[in-house]
């Protein structure tokens, strides 16, 4: 299993953005699944088909928006592309509205109740397993650190906290996670905080590792030049070794008085922490509802594992977090981009932000400066 998950990060993060979208189909699926055997709601009419298509439809939205935001130069560049762009949200909005009247002239009288159930189990399952995975990929499209730290923080907490758990749990920690399964027995107090204090360590070590790489850092971006998609880049600062002063307290005890790490490591802190502490109520809610539903696992596709959202309960979380972690925190304004959409503009509008940004940089003396220095 782990040499595996080497061998799709080798793959690069097109495949990675391949493998989520699978995943994404399947716990979908899984849902559904439930939804329809729970409610015995087999004999509804297109509801099955419409399921799928409410599916296709968000991806289609999502998908879009993505390639749009991420991959600016590739869709001004190819004419099919640079008009589904234009119009990208009226034709998701179409192809929704299409799905929305379809299931309005699908119901029928005896089964009115039990068919907007389901319009609201297919819409929550969309939001919980389709929005996030895709906040996933955007996650990867930011450097594969982004994507994979998150994750492997999840599965070292997963790992460790059972670890303590078997081994010195005795206090248990909340009482969903209470049952006859052995596998849920040991979520107890021991685990919780002997899995928080491994995944620091881990999520830390890890971080230095995967920093001084370029691929793992590097956000993917659409090459012009090679007409292919690459991860290759100067690191930025978060990537550079940088000197950090030691509290006094530590200073006596390890002595010495600066520590060299990457400022990613410390954000790292951040993620472990929220892996450890608030991912697994992700678990939690997943243990909550199967009880619910009186079902042990979401399927039996991975022997003796069950489904795939069971292994996935806590990742589409972290993925949120991650997320609002870098429009939050790390994320700043990106030149590249606002270029990209200026070269988009029409000549007269392209002069006209020309002279008002040189307006305002003699306004601030910048660009006096800058001439002299040409001149020079």
């Amino acid at each position: 299993m782990i040499c595996f998950f080497f061998f799709i990060i080798y793959l690069g993060p097109m495949v990675l953005m391949m493998i989520v979208l699978c995943v994404q189909i399947k716990c979908f699926q899984e849902i559904i699944t439930i939804g329809y055997s729970v409610y015995h709601s087999y004999d509804l009419p297109w509801f099955r088909t419409l399921s799928w298509y409410f599916l296709l439809c968000v991806n289609y939205f999502f998908y879009g928006e993505t390639v749009t935001d991420y991959f600016f130069t590739l869709v001004q560049r190819e004419e099919p592309l640079r008009i589904l762009s234009k119009y990208h949200r009226f034709i998701s909005f179409a192809l929704y509205l299409t799905g929305f009247c379809m299931f309005v002239l699908s119901l029928v009288k005896k089964h009115y109740r039990l068919q907007f159930y389901m319009f609201g189990w297919t819409h929550v399952t969309l939001l919980i397993v389709v929005t996030q995975s895709h906040l996933i990929i955007h996650n990867l499209f930011e450097g594969m650190i982004w994507f994979i730290v998150p994750i492997s923080c999840v599965i070292c907490n997963d790992i460790m906290a059972y670890m303590f758990g078997f081994f010195f749990g005795r206090t248990p920690l909340i009482k969903v996670a209470c049952s006859k399964s052995p596998k849920d027995c040991c979520k107890t107090w021991e685990g919780f905080i002997g899995g928080f204090f491994s995944t620091i360590v881990f999520g830390i070590m890890l971080s230095y590792v995967m920093a001084g790489y370029r691929y793992f850092v590097c956000p993917v971006e659409f090459n012009n030049d090679s007409n292919s998609f690459q991860v290759d880049c100067e690191p930025s600062d978060l990537f550079q070794l940088q000197d950090y002063a030691l509290p006094s307290v530590l200073e006596s005890v390890t002595g010495w008085t600066t520590v060299r790490l990457y400022p990613f490591q410390i954000h790292s802190i951040a993620l472990s922490s929220f892996a450890s502490i608030v991912g697994p109520f992700g678990g939690f809610f997943a243990s909550g509802f199967k009880r619910a539903f009186k079902i042990k696992d979401f399927a039996n596709t991975i022997p003796g594992h069950g489904g795939i959202m069971d292994r996935f309960d806590c990742q589409y979380l972290m993925a949120t977090f991650v997320n609002v972690y870098i429009a939050s925190f790390i994320r700043g304004p990106n030149p590249t981009k606002v270029i990209q959409q200026l070269l988009a503009l029409r000549p007269d509008q392209q002069l006209y932000i020309f002279n008002s940004l040189k307006a305002h940089l003699t306004e601030k003396g910048l660009l006096p400066a800058l001439e002299e220095v040409a001149a020079a």
